[in-house]
């Protein structure tokens, strides 16, 4: 994340309170943006097809798919995101760049290949009662986000974060616009604007690819070859994207906290609002994060790295490191402060914000304890992010499948005892990971330059 980083320093050195803003702003929007755009643009669809579109049922019914194209599209591609941007970073230190793009087009087949399979199995046999052309929206948007996931992955690795926030603003507003101008047609119109805007997303953002990497030639696969493919980053995806919707899958198939919707399709309507809503205290969290990170850790990291290259003194590399480690536990700490404050702003306007967008008051509690969850949330993804600075990727992966293993215990054990316990299950599966997290950064941190020096 070189890029934004460059960005972030060179407005916090005018040492100014503007430059301070701009900087949190400005890493805010660039991390959350597309999230924030994502659930924003569905709520918006939603709130103003109210009106029109009878009975109002087919809404839900259109975020509901929408949720299970976004949910199912991201824990299909978590098995090569990660995978495809270690290719790709390796390849341009190794300064291959001409061979990035044609991999990125092979990658591209592949996925849309196997979604494109693997819907239309979907299709065929899970929605015998729906219309022709749900089923074809539902086939063609689900393949669609699996190349936008693959396509956002790529970029971001390749350090083009404005240029994704563009493409999603874009993108989601011609997802908004198309789907109010065809909502007349009911839920297939709602669907069919919504596909419709994420195609334009995807275009966008493939011209962008091939205007920024060109080649010689269109494709190859050389990311699957066995030298160049690691199989713990292909399971750290998964594992990550399936741990976070791993407890709303259960909600969804529990009888008595949801509700059929649209063929197989089941929503927590009791689960689902407060989760999403919390989701958008994401921003403040996501902000000091990235600033501290791309920041001073990335800066203390790189003298310490560049010592060792170059023979620089022990001192001034436990020096480095010191200031390593003084860095995550700032970086931690200001993340905890940061959503503390955040969640206490909705609990004191928590009311007035239900109210307004007409939701019953009874979803507070449920809000509080997400709002809990999505902080705890951000402070793991800094844990994570450490590690993958460090390589230790088995640790990530130990971590992320812990996370998916506590997430359903947990859950499940709140499922168990009832309305009171709802929520808790995703908050203490990601305390008791980022406990865990703490005690291996002690342990990497101590040993950071034995095992720099002595397991190379």
């Amino acid at each position: 994340m070189a890029g934004i980083g460059f960005e972030l320093r060179k407005l916090l050195r005018r040492d100014s309170l503007l430059g301070m803003l701009q900087a949190y702003a400005y890493a805010g929007i660039i991390s959350s943006g597309p999230w924030v755009l994502s659930i924003v643009g569905i709520l918006v669809i939603g709130l103003m097809s109210a009106a029109i579109v009878v009975p109002e049922f087919l809404i839900t019914q259109f975020q509901v798919s929408v949720t299970y194209l976004v949910a199912l599209s991201l824990i299909l591609t978590g098995f090569v995101q990660l995978a495809f941007t270690r290719f790709t970073a390796d390849r341009l230190f190794e300064k291959r760049a001409d061979i990035i793009l044609p991999n990125f087009n092979g990658l591209l087949f592949g996925v849309t290949a196997i979604s494109g399979f693997l819907g239309t199995l979907a299709i065929l046999f899970l929605f015998p009662q729906q219309s022709i052309m749900y089923r074809l929206l539902m086939l063609a948007g689900f393949v669609v986000l699996c190349d936008i996931w693959i396509a956002t992955i790529f970029l971001s690795g390749m350090k083009q974060y404005k240029a994704i926030l563009n493409c999603f603003a874009v993108g989601y507003g011609a997802t908004v616009l198309f789907a109010l101008l065809l909502r007349n047609y009911k839920l297939e119109g709602l669907l069919g604007g919504f596909v419709l805007g994420q195609f334009i997303l995807l275009i966008g953002m493939v011209i962008l690819i091939l205007r920024n990497y060109p080649s010689s030639y269109f494709i190859a696969f050389d990311f699957a070859k066995k030298r160049q493919f690691f199989w713990s980053l292909v399971w750290v995806g998964f594992f990550y994207n399936f741990g976070l919707w791993l407890d709303k899958f259960m909600f969804w198939f529990y009888e008595p906290t949801s509700q059929p919707i649209i063929g197989p399709l089941r929503a927590s309507l009791i689960y689902d609002i407060p989760v999403f809503l919390a989701y958008l205290s994401i921003i403040p969290g996501m902000a000091v994060f990235l600033v501290k990170m791309e920041t001073d850790f990335v800066e203390f990291y790189d003298n310490f790295y560049n010592a060792v290259r170059e023979g620089g003194s022990l001192e001034y590399m436990e020096k480095m490191r010191n200031e390593m480690v003084f860095t995550i536990r700032q970086g931690i700490y200001q993340i905890i402060k940061i959503q503390a404050i955040t969640t206490l702003a909705v609990f004191v306007a928590g009311e007035i914000i239900l109210n307004f967008l007409g939701i019953s008051l009874l979803y507070l509690p449920l809000l509080f304890v997400n709002l809990i969850s999505v902080g705890l949330q951000v402070v793991f993804l800094g844990i994570l992010n450490v590690f993958f600075y460090l390589d230790k990727r088995r640790i990530v992966l130990l971590l992320t499948a812990l996370f998916v293993l506590f997430n359903g215990i947990f859950t499940a054990i709140t499922l168990y005892l009832g309305p009171k316990f709802y929520g808790y299950g995703l908050a203490a599966a990601l305390l008791v990971c980022i406990m865990i997290g703490f005690r291996f950064l002690d342990r990497v941190f101590e040993e950071l330059e034995y095992s720099t020096f002595m397991l190379q």
